[in-house]
């Protein structure tokens, strides 16, 4: 049995039954292969560990070894190539994620992206009253070994998508948990540690 994490189940929702995916950064394509047994779906996994590819394709996954920071997603796909392009816990880690988003946006209609927030209050409480980088549930790094090297806001990501024309279809806004609240709700760039972004771009430019 293909058991889940809470992510990977809040991701499923938001994807259509028999709608092309690529999954980047898809590890051991285990979020791919649940969509292919639940949805129906087909695509790609894209995942730069060569062993984690090797237990991605042993499942059935078609998958490209390939680093996300080489920016070449178009020199693999066309345009408009899938309906959903996920990317999940790897937005902090690349080198230009601002570039990478109009990558996604151009081979895939809509993408799935997650990330942790810099901005909840354990985080600001640590810097505030300890003097030093945060260590979380979702950041557990100490900051010399840290892969992520972009950290951002809910509020900073949603800047950025403003600035490129880009239209959050849909967010999520939960604790290390998964799990969701009302003070989440009212203040998710406080509250919230991780979020799930559905964006696509405004209907506006696509005509452009």
């Amino acid at each position: 049995m293909n058991v889940i994490s809470p992510e990977f189940k809040l991701i499923s929702d938001w994807i259509t039954p028999n709608s092309r995916v690529l999954d980047l950064g898809c590890g051991d394509g285990k979020l791919l292969k649940h969509l292919i047994d639940t949805h129906q779906v087909t695509g790609y996994g894209m995942e730069i560990d060569p062993q984690k590819n090797i237990q991605a394709i042993k499942k059935g996954i078609n998958v490209i070894q390939s680093d996300l920071n080489r920016h070449d997603l178009c020199h693999y796909f066309d345009e408009d190539s899938f309906d959903f392009v996920i990317m999940t816990q790897a937005l902090q880690v690349v080198s230009r994620p601002d570039e990478l988003l109009d990558e996604l946006l151009n081979v895939g209609k809509q993408c799935i992206i997650t990330f942790p927030n810099f901005a909840h209050w354990r985080n600001r409480a640590q810097l505030m009253f300890l003097g030093k980088m945060p260590e979380t549930d979702t950041l557990p790094y100490h900051w010399y070994d840290t892969p992520n090297i972009h950290m951002c806001t809910f509020k900073d990501f949603e800047n950025l998508c403003e600035q490129k024309g880009i239209e959050v279809v849909a967010r999520t806004v939960v604790n290390s948990d998964h799990r969701s609240s009302f003070g989440m709700s009212l203040l998710p760039n406080l509250l919230g540690e991780v979020a799930l972004y559905k964006i696509q771009r405004k209907i506006a430019d696509k005509s452009e």
